[in-house]
């Protein structure tokens, strides 16, 4: 990767917290912000060299980047994981919330503790991230907070009626935040991927699948980071707040 020249980083000065940032998704994000000049702080649970890899391309490109290691379920771990960023560089501008994780059966088949780690992790770790976040950015009175929530929170999806749960879950406290937290500059969004190439989407790749995304394609972790950078940017989005982006090939379509 290779940073803009600082005259066209609309992040420069800035600093980010993306969570599950070691790959896939939260990998990209974190390089595209970095690419800005947002320094990143690429939050992992357990894939600590994979982290520590994010860190060293975005270093050796030029920026600045930490790992922080936190399971953003735990109200003490997110707790620590803000100071630490608070610590070393003294404000957050832009949280991500994008860890996830799925435990994928048929209703019928899925147990109390398959439901509740998804619901866990992919939706209470939003609050707990986000509402430890926010008061930060309330005395910055300025702040953007990205949620990265899923088409099958708004289609629903055989075999993931836990992830489809905390993904619609998601939405709905990105509008309900947006609106608590809109008077001090801080804006609430969410991005909803469809079926992107990262590993937790590679055992269910199928040419049937394919017949849903009228692009005809899967999509890649960059594109859901583009728009994530574009919400993060204060000249393109910062009259934008409460907001759903579907970066899906076209599968819903309202």
């Amino acid at each position: 990767m290779e940073l803009l020249p600082e005259t066209f980083q609309r992040l420069r000065g800035q600093v980010a917290v993306v969570t599950g940032a070691s790959r896939g998704i939260g990998r990209a994000v974190a390089l595209a912000l970095a690419i800005e000049g947002a320094k990143v702080a690429v939050n992992y649970a357990s894939s600590s060299a994979a982290a520590d890899a994010v860190v060293a391309e975005i270093v050796a490109a030029g920026g600045e980047a930490m790992a922080l290691a936190a399971d953003v379920s735990k109200t003490d771990q997110v707790d620590l994981l803000t100071s630490k960023v608070m610590e070393k560089w003294g404000r957050i501008d832009i949280l991500v919330n994008n860890a996830g994780i799925t435990r994928d059966t048929l209703l019928l088949r899925m147990k109390l503790e398959d439901w509740q780690a998804v619901i866990d992790l992919n939706l209470t770790g939003v609050f707990l991230c986000a509402k430890a976040v926010s008061k930060i950015m309330l005395k910055q009175r300025r702040g953007r907070i990205i949620n990265i929530a899923s088409v099958a929170g708004q289609m629903g999806n055989p075999g993931q009626a836990n992830y489809s749960a905390a993904k619609a879950g998601v939405i709905g406290f990105t509008k309900t935040v947006a609106k608590e937290l809109s008077s001090r500059g801080i804006t609430v969004n969410a991005v909803a991927p469809g079926f992107i190439t990262t590993d937790m989407t590679k055992d269910v790749k199928s040419d049937e699948i394919l017949k849903y995304i009228p692009l005809g394609r899967y999509g890649e972790p960059e594109e859901v980071a583009g728009m994530v950078k574009f919400l993060a940017a204060d000249a393109a989005a910062a009259y934008i707040t409460g907001q759903v982006f579907n970066v899906d090939g076209g599968m819903v379509m309202a």
